[in-house]
């Protein structure tokens, strides 16, 4: 059958069309939209000034909390955290008593859009920055037939046919494996995506990045400039090469530090020791992962679980009362607003405003490796991303447009 005649794709009760060209979305980790519109009014993204102009230029949102697993899999899946499982990098686990990454394939409760288009005999490419991300988005792939190829920058010279549909990514690519904290992992899932639209040829492809750069530096800084505009150099190239994409975001980054250069924080932990006694309330940080490098583990989204006969209203409403609180609500009304799982959420659910963010204990954090003054994201003040696709579309804006809607529109644009 001519793969232009296929039937839609069905992912997760939606219609993907079957593409014509390539269908490319791209999630640039943290990309507050101000890193755009500043570069590209220092003329260092002339590729995407002309995509924003002869295309599609949407802002969109993203799943709350506002964290790099959440949207990722939603991005995968093209559905919010509630379908698909996956409602932040880590989690309290009630049925074994752990704290626990969120990395493993078992938490994931949704195809991905990738393996339902593999089923139907797509080439389905995904390249990620971080290893983390890296199984989850792979799931439902098979690497022996020559349609699927899944790596990361991070593990790249560890890359196998078997595991990854391809030996030796960095040897394939000739670049070295970059260092995990640099821009340069995010240039090696661009300059691997470029190589396998031009000689592998993926009907569907995602290049997932990492917020290194993000985190460290402000859209006015030099070095944030230096990365969009060698992000643009690689979007001129898949954009040349006839690629439907649609360039989007996980979520945004705000300034989270006080007039000293320290982080901004509230340690809920602490203050939930003062009200209820030493220990009876768990607090978790979903933001919390192996790279403490970027953040410290200190977002604006927290979850806590409180000790039997605690009075939640209570709770809620002296937490709700420290400054620099946007947002605290019991389970049923997160779950309700923001489309989470039950069942993998705290009882109460705490959100801190653009310039705050929340920990657990003072003596947890360890922030020695915060070299530049803290940017962080998790809250609602993170949530609004970019959407911009190389094709005209009529598309709705946020909050109607979601960054999860990213593959949907990347194959109606390339369906054309």
């Amino acid at each position: 059958m001519n793969a232009h005649s296929r039937t839609p794709v069905i992912a997760n009760d939606r219609a993907y069309p079957w593409p014509k060209v390539p269908a490319i979305a791209i999630c640039l980790d943290g990309c507050e939209p101000a890193y755009l519109e500043v570069a590209i009014a220092k003329g260092l993204m002339p590729t995407l000034k002309k995509m924003r102009a002869t295309g599609t230029d949407r802002l969109a949102h993203s799943v709350i909390p506002s964290f790099t697993n959440p949207n990722n899999l939603s991005i995968a899946t093209g559905r919010p955290p509630a379908v698909h499982g996956i409602c932040g990098n880590y989690l309290y686990e009630r049925e074994t008593g752990k704290e626990v990454m969120m990395n493993d394939v078992r938490f994931l409760r949704a195809p991905t859009v990738f393996s339902q288009f593999y089923e139907a005999g797509a080439r389905v490419a995904v390249v990620t920055a971080k290893d983390k991300l890296r199984a989850l988005l792979g799931a439902g792939l098979r690497f022996d037939e020559d349609r699927a190829i899944c790596f990361s920058s991070e593990k790249s010279d560890k890359a196998t046919v078997a595991e990854n549909g391809i030996d030796n990514a960095s040897a394939w690519l000739g670049r070295p494996v970059p260092e995990v904290y640099s821009a340069d992992l995010s240039e090696f899932v661009f300059a691997a995506g470029v190589k396998l639209l031009r000689e592998w040829k993926p009907d569907v492809m995602y290049l997932t990045t990492t917020d290194y750069v993000q985190h460290k530096y402000a859209p006015e800084q030099p070095e944030a400039q230096s990365f969009y505009r060698m992000f643009d150099t690689y979007l001129a190239e898949l954009d040349a090469l006839g690629a439907a994409i649609v360039v989007t975001a996980d979520h945004g980054m705000k300034p989270k530090h006080l007039a000293d250069g320290s982080p901004a924080v509230i340690y809920v932990q602490d203050k939930l020791d003062q009200m209820l006694g030493k220990d009876a309330a768990r607090v978790i940080l979903p933001i919390t992962d192996p790279y403490v490098v970027h953040h410290g583990a200190l977002g604006s989204f927290a979850t806590a679980y409180l000790p039997e006969g605690a009075d939640h209203a209570t709770v809620i409403r002296d937490l709700a009362a420290l400054p620099g609180m946007t947002l605290v609500v019991d389970r049923a009304e997160a779950v309700r607003r923001f489309e989470l799982p039950a069942d993998r959420i705290g009882d109460i659910v705490l959100i801190s405003g653009e310039n705050m963010t929340l920990g657990t204990s003072a003596h947890r954090h360890d922030l020695a490796a915060l070299k530049e003054p803290l940017r962080s994201h998790g809250g609602l003040t993170e949530q609004e991303v970019p959407f911009i696709v190389n094709r005209r579309l009529d598309l709705p804006a946020a909050p109607v447009l979601r960054n999860f809607d990213a593959f949907f529109f990347a194959c109606t644009a390339a369906a054309l």
